[in-house]
């Protein structure tokens, strides 16, 4: 349920509400909008009388909230998210550009592609330590070291770091490590991971699961989020479908109506979705017309060479290319790089 208050309503009369509720054993979200203030409610909700509610000359109406998710939902935070990581945003009016390779596979190799991306104007840096592959002779990742490669790179560059967690058992060494903990698609409804990333105050950024809908995405968000840490960044990266050209099928769709479902800010990764290098501009030029808040975008230095996902990875030169093409599609939607 969400109690949305009048324009210009004293804090003291806010507070005597929320005591109220909180009497009743409500957990309540005070949101601060531009206009008024908006409380969103969460408990046994049904046992509030809320025509007694909207007597109280304070507020403007009551609402109750049909959807499963709550914290996560538009209604409860009518304003957009706005997520820092250190100097640096995810949902503002400048663009998050997340880049580096699948996985880490040295030192040179890890800081000669930050250092690149950086010049070219990314924000983050990603890569992957710890690797979930379809297969398990595949290259499962440099785990450990990689971690610290990464925090070398950082050290070097000053780009936050972006890495994917396999297990709840390396959270805590995730918290230390990462500025952001990205959760793969394959372990969107790992609720147990979920939990515990709900227990830290570290930003995650979790992925739409393969074949999962809006609302079973948003749910996930919301078990990190009922956990206390609203630091939660959603990425699409395409769904499974019955077409085989595209490794996935890149839901656009999803973003306008994630827009209005929700206030969590959105990104997407073209790499992921079509599989494809020479994929990767003309979608990611079409997420940002289509609202996103940022892209996550697989670069590396030898991608022949790469040892996961080379074919959908473009060279430092072709992120610097699509660095200055993206500037112009920012502009005419009224957002920067």
């Amino acid at each position: 349920m969400i109690i949305i208050m009048k324009p210009g309503v004293a804090e003291e009369e806010i507070n005597l509400i929320v005591g109220d509720l909180k009497g009743m054993d409500m957990d309540v979200q005070i949101n601060q909008g531009v206009e008024c203030t908006v409380l969103g409610v969460l408990g046994q909700t049904t046992e509030i009388d809320t025509s007694a509610l909207e007597l109280n000359p304070s507020v403007d109406r009551v609402v109750r909230v049909s959807e499963p998710f709550k914290k996560a939902n538009r209604k409860f935070h009518p304003d957009d998210t706005e997520i820092m990581v250190g100097d640096t945003s995810v949902g503002g009016k400048k663009l998050a550009v997340i880049a580096g390779p699948c996985s880490v596979e040295s030192e040179e190799q890890i800081i000669d592609v930050a250092k690149r991306v950086k010049a070219s104007g990314a924000t983050f840096l990603r890569g992957g330590a710890f690797k979930p592959r379809t297969s398990p002779y595949a290259f499962q990742g440099m785990q450990f070291e990689g971690l610290e490669l990464l925090q070398e790179a950082k050290r070097v560059t000053g780009l936050p770091i972006v890495s994917e967690i396999m297990a709840p058992k390396h959270v805590e060494v995730f918290d230390y490590a990462v500025d952001v903990v990205q959760v793969g698609a394959r372990n969107m409804q790992n609720f147990d991971l979920l939990k515990e990333l709900g227990k830290t105050k570290k930003p995650v950024l979790l992925k739409r699961g393969l074949s999962s809908t809006l609302e079973e995405w948003l749910m996930s968000a919301e078990y990190i989020m009922a956990g206390g840490n609203n630091q939660v960044i959603l990425c699409e990266r395409g769904i499974r479908t019955f077409e085989h050209y595209t490794r996935n099928t890149l839901d656009l769709s999803a973003i306008p109506a994630i827009k209005k479902l929700s206030h969590l800010p959105v990104v997407v990764d073209p790499s992921h979705a079509t599989g494809m290098h020479w994929m990767v501009l003309p979608m990611a030029m079409a997420a940002i017309a289509a609202g996103a808040d940022g892209l996550m975008v697989e670069v590396h230095n030898d991608p022949q060479r790469a040892k996961c996902d080379g074919p959908q990875s473009i060279t430092p030169d072709s992120f610097d290319d699509l660095m200055k093409k993206l500037a112009k599609t920012a502009e005419v939607v009224g957002r920067a790089l």
